[in-house]
């Protein structure tokens, strides 16, 4: 069992501190690592939660996204979509293969292929979009629908900042 966690960071001597108790020190003041601690701690929650399914991790994102936009090639998936091209592919294969998604030729990109679900991995991504909810419910629970709100609001403009910002840097 875990320990409880403080009310604030002021319970603790004024500094923040990850569910075990080590100090953040000047991480406590940083977005990318507060999320990433959050990720970490969702992300166990997830594996525990899709290992029933028998899937490669990333399968609900990618069934999620082609879901949402039929026809969506591979490439504008692993790009837009933040995964790893090579990961992406087994991930498509396996769902090939379990019948649950279907790969065609693209009709505006012969060079491409264009992704869709079949009505078996439309009912499997129903049942793991309720398995993923479930890992994350105790923070819907702990926070008010109007600050859960809140949250996905910031995090979209924090994206969207981020986002804009990358697009203005050559790469280099």
């Amino acid at each position: 069992m875990s320990k409880p966690l403080p009310r604030s960071a002021a319970d603790k001597g004024g500094e923040a501190r990850t569910a075990d108790g080590l100090a953040l020190g000047l991480m406590a003041r940083r977005i990318g690592f507060r999320m990433r601690l959050l990720q970490n701690l969702l992300g166990a929650r997830v594996v525990a939660a899709f290992a029933p399914f028998g899937l490669r991790p990333g399968t609900f994102t990618t069934m999620a996204l082609i879901a949402a936009n039929p026809g969506l090639s591979q490439i504008r998936l692993a790009r837009e979509g933040g995964l790893d091209k090579s990961a992406l592919v087994a991930i498509v294969d396996q769902l090939e293969e379990r019948g649950l998604a279907v790969r065609t030729r693209s009709v505006i990109d012969r060079r491409s292929n264009s992704l869709a679900l079949t009505p078996a991995g439309e009912a499997l991504m129903q049942e793991m979009s309720a398995a993923a909810q479930a890992t994350e419910q105790c923070i819907r629970d702990g926070l008010s629908p109007a600050e859960v709100e809140t949250l996905f609001e910031l995090l979209e403009r924090a994206y969207q900042i981020v986002a804009r910002e990358d697009a203005r840097e050559p790469p280099g």
